[in-house]
């Protein structure tokens, strides 16, 4: 397990090198903003980052995030969670009141069901649409090609709170290329909020607009490998 003094540490080091490459490429301290992804982590581990002022996190599952994320908000205040890994239908109603930001709608399906609870609920977290930058074919995310008409769509007829757009780029690719191909796409449909780059490639992506990067690893260490099915 992480230490609490390397997981400050850790943070403290990333959000310097953040601000440090944000004015470095003309851009303004605190214009970018870290989500430590804490997936997998236990909650005792994810109250260290807590402790040490880190209020911006990122899960994937919304059944793990129940079990610990409901406790962790009523004990340190601020918190801002988001769902950056697929969301399933059929968890749309226990996903709303937990994460304040949605960042994988990648379907009209899913657009639906979101507007359908959030109108029933009154819960309305932001909304980030995962483009699939790669068009890899075992990736969730629109495709690019399909993305203008699905930002209309989603803004005009289902009225969801998008904000801006996410993306993975496909490993061994120059994440640059998928960096600004996101950048244009945002700016083309006038979306503010660019979440990319992970503890590889931040640094890259802070120079091509992100205003969210997502690391995990270089704050928690690495995460274990998935058990065997």
């Amino acid at each position: 397990m992480t230490s609490p003094l390397n997981i400050s540490k850790n943070l403290k080091t990333i959000l310097q090198t953040i601000d440090n490459k944000a004015l470095e490429v003309g851009r303004k301290e605190g214009e970018v903003n870290l989500i430590a992804v804490s997936k997998v982590k236990p909650a005792e581990v994810i109250a260290q980052a807590l402790q040490a002022g880190q209020r911006i996190f990122g899960e994937n599952r919304v059944q793990e995030s129940l079990e610990k994320w409901p406790g962790l908000k009523n004990k340190f205040d601020g918190v801002e969670l988001h769902l950056i890994g697929p969301l399933q239908t059929n968890k749309v109603k226990e996903a709303l009141p937990l994460f304040d930001v949605i960042e994988t709608v990648d379907r009209l399906k899913l657009a639906r069901f979101l507007a359908r609870e959030m109108d029933a609920t009154g819960y309305s977290p932001d909304c980030l649409i995962q483009v699939n930058t790669g068009e890899e074919p075992q990736k969730t995310g629109v495709l690019p090609d399909d993305l203008d008409d699905f930002v209309k769509s989603c803004l005009e007829e289902y009225q969801l709170p998008i904000k801006g757009l996410m993306c993975i780029p496909p490993v061994g690719e120059e994440p640059a290329l998928h960096f600004a191909l996101l950048r244009e796409m945002a700016r083309r449909n006038g979306l503010q909020t660019l979440s990319m780059g992970m503890s590889g490639d931040y640094e890259t992506a802070i120079e091509l607009g992100a205003t969210h990067v997502r690391v995990g690893s270089a704050i928690f260490g690495e995460r274990p490998p998935p058990k065997p099915a």
